[in-house]
């Protein structure tokens, strides 16, 4: 999963708001339209960072960039094998085949996969963009749908 990172412009201003102003988090969240854990997370690395503010003028936008998203390590998720989701759905269409059995067959391959709930979520979610729905709103009274089984 990767972080999104704020624009030089934005993290300059969430020091100054901090460091300047005094804001708390959720104000500056508020100001500069992020999560007030970005905020936190920003202010962290600048801790981490050894820097002070206001920033020193030897320092550039790249080497504040570097600084802020080097010094931290993020170690790589461990990844998980997901099957074809593509390939779970033909498998779906033969007779008697349930998510249940693929997800069992798919256990029995990669015994440190996901389990049921999150193997059923992963599909649901390939599922949901092959049959798109649109929601249609009426007003009361606009519109008469008749029933010709009636």
């Amino acid at each position: 999963m990767s972080q999104k990172r704020l624009s030089m412009r934005k993290v300059k201003e969430v020091l100054r708001l901090r460091f300047e102003l005094g804001l708390d988090h959720r104000q500056i969240a508020g100001s500069c339209r992020v999560s007030h854990v970005t905020v936190g997370k920003y202010l962290s690395r600048f801790a981490a960072a050894g820097l002070s503010w206001p920033l020193p003028a030897d320092i550039d936008d790249g080497e504040l960039m570097r600084r802020l998203h080097g010094t931290t390590k993020v170690e790589a998720a461990p990844s998980r094998p997901l099957p074809d989701p593509a390939e779970l759905h033909r498998e779906l269409r033969r007779k008697g085949m349930t998510l249940q059995r693929l997800w069992q067959e798919y256990r029995e391959d990669h015994p440190e996969g996901y389990g049921y709930t999150q193997f059923c979520e992963h599909y649901h979610r390939f599922e949901q963009r092959l049959r798109p729905s649109l929601r249609q709103l009426y007003l009361a009274g606009e519109r008469l749908f008749v029933d010709p089984a009636l």
